[in-house]
């Protein structure tokens, strides 16, 4: 049975090469193939579980349908900057906007501006500089407060700082050294603010109107600074709680759709494609691809060995397509490359040669050297000199 024997060395492959035109693709061969019955051992040769199949005419496509939750994204903890009681909670679904407050800490109203960086240190100091500063000017401009003409990038502006004394000998003068008032000038950096008399003028009407202590004075912890406004996903702290750690989680206001793709087709979703969405009422509507998130994760329960995946934003070209759902089942298709009219067979079929390439082997055992073309669903593009449709050839089970 020389042909059979022949037929159990030949490598076969059996899975991987998932690739799409779209996508770099990842082709990954595993070759199952047959031992020879050892004599000294005399354990029995492996056997494969054939069958033919033919050879069809189709269509193939790269285009993907991944699931999606409909929701308004990652929310993310809220924490106090300052030490305190709460005195003040809003309630859960409700949105904030810029100047809004967020929460209270001592019966003072902590509103949320947007941008970055997060308040650091205290806004003071007549021409202190620093992206902090500019991130509260344009906080107060976006308010409607006028904070006069900012300096620019490359300007100089005149400080004045207190410097300590150098401690004093251990012969301690009745009257210890006085701070000394010392004056510098410095360059304006690209992106930072600078704190003059008229934001210093608008900081105070500001503090005045929202009910602040009106001395143009911003402490840590004074505001919440974030990239947007919020919608307030859950609380985690109740009022009387003092203000240390989480205080609630937020989340975006815009309702989006969150999938969580395999890595391997992160790539088809990239930032500003065209997906087409199917939401949870059955209706079909356009999208685009927003965020990727950089890391890999398992899934949650999923058992060992579980592909990583990778969490992706994508949002709805008309806002009001979700009606009033807040939450739901979503299909995230994405078109891809698509292939009419070929012959194809399964990639089950597909021999690899020892010299390289693949081939087809027919039910009479000779091989047709093939060239693949787009691997689709389980399916394999194949051309070469006699291949043709109906063409019976020989596939594992």
């Amino acid at each position: 049975m020389p042909e059979e024997d022949n037929r159990r060395r030949r490598g076969r492959v059996l899975a991987g090469l998932a690739a799409a035109v779209a996508v770099p693709a990842i082709i990954a061969v595993a070759l199952v193939w047959t031992r020879d019955v050892d004599a000294a051992t005399e354990e029995p040769a492996e056997t494969i579980s054939v069958g033919t199949v033919a050879v069809e005419r189709t269509d193939l496509s790269t285009s993907r349908t991944l699931p999606g939750t409909l929701g308004y994204g990652t929310p993310r903890a809220v924490r106090a900057g300052r030490d305190g009681v709460i005195t003040g909670l809003p309630e859960a679904g409700a949105t904030v906007d810029r100047g809004q407050p967020l929460y209270q800490v001592n019966d003072e109203p902590v509103p949320l501006f947007i941008g970055a960086p997060p308040l650091y240190r205290t806004i003071t100091g007549a021409n202190m500089t620093g992206r902090d500063v500019a991130m509260v000017a344009k906080n107060l401009a976006a308010l409607g407060y006028a904070i006069g003409d900012q300096p620019t990038a490359g300007q100089q502006v005149k400080q004045t700082y207190t410097e300590e004394p150098a401690p004093a000998p251990s012969a301690t003068p009745a009257t210890p050294p006085a701070p000394v008032s010392r004056t510098a000038w410095v360059t304006v950096r690209d992106g930072e603010g600078v704190l003059t008399a008229a934001l210093s003028a608008a900081i105070k009407r500001w503090q005045q109107d929202t009910g602040l202590p009106a001395d143009g004075v911003i402490e840590v912890g004074d505001l919440a600074v974030l990239p947007g406004a919020v919608r307030v996903d859950s609380l985690t702290a109740q009022i009387g709680d003092p203000a240390t750690g989480d205080l609630m989680s937020v989340t975006q206001t815009t309702k989006v759709i969150t999938v969580q793709a395999p890595v391997t087709d992160a790539d088809v979703l990239k930032p500003g494609g065209a997906v087409t969405l199917r939401m949870p009422d059955g209706t079909e509507t356009p999208g685009e691809v927003g965020e990727t998130s950089t890391v890999a994760q398992t899934p949650d329960g999923a058992p060992p060995g579980s592909a990583q995946q990778v969490n992706v934003t994508v949002t709805m070209n008309d806002p009001k397509a979700a009606g009033r759902l807040d939450g739901g089942a979503v299909e995230v298709r994405v078109e891809g490359e698509t292939r009419k009219d070929v012959l194809a067979v399964p990639v089950t079929a597909l021999l690899a040669l020892r010299e390289g390439g693949y081939a087809i082997q027919l039910v009479d055992g000779r091989l047709l050297a093939v060239a693949t073309g787009m691997f689709s669903g389980g399916m394999v593009e194949v051309s070469g000199d006699g291949v043709t449709e109906g063409l019976l050839v020989v596939t594992t089970s």
